[in-house]
């Protein structure tokens, strides 16, 4: 027969060392959520101003083709009073 593994021991010392590792690497994972996070709430920032600065132009533009049409139908009826006089 063939002995037994006695099995692996971890120290109490050597437990509290993979503990405290642990803990440093949740604390650099938890750093850099919250500089996600920040970021991500700057980009929503940036996209509402951009949203608003777009509805401004949208609705500052839409006399354009309005008055293209009303000077088109000026030029028509100019056009027609000058043929029929």
């Amino acid at each position: 027969m063939t002995p037994q593994d006695p099995g692996v021991y971890i120290s109490p010392a050597q437990m509290y060392q993979e503990v405290r590792s642990l803990a440093q690497a949740v604390g650099r994972i938890e750093s850099k959520i919250d500089g996600v996070l920040d970021d991500t709430r700057d980009i929503r920032t940036d996209l509402g101003d951009h949203e608003q600065r777009l509805r401004t132009l949208e609705r500052a533009r839409w006399p354009l083709p309005t008055l293209g049409a009303l000077t088109g139908v000026a030029g028509a009826a100019a056009g027609v009073l000058a043929l029929i006089r």
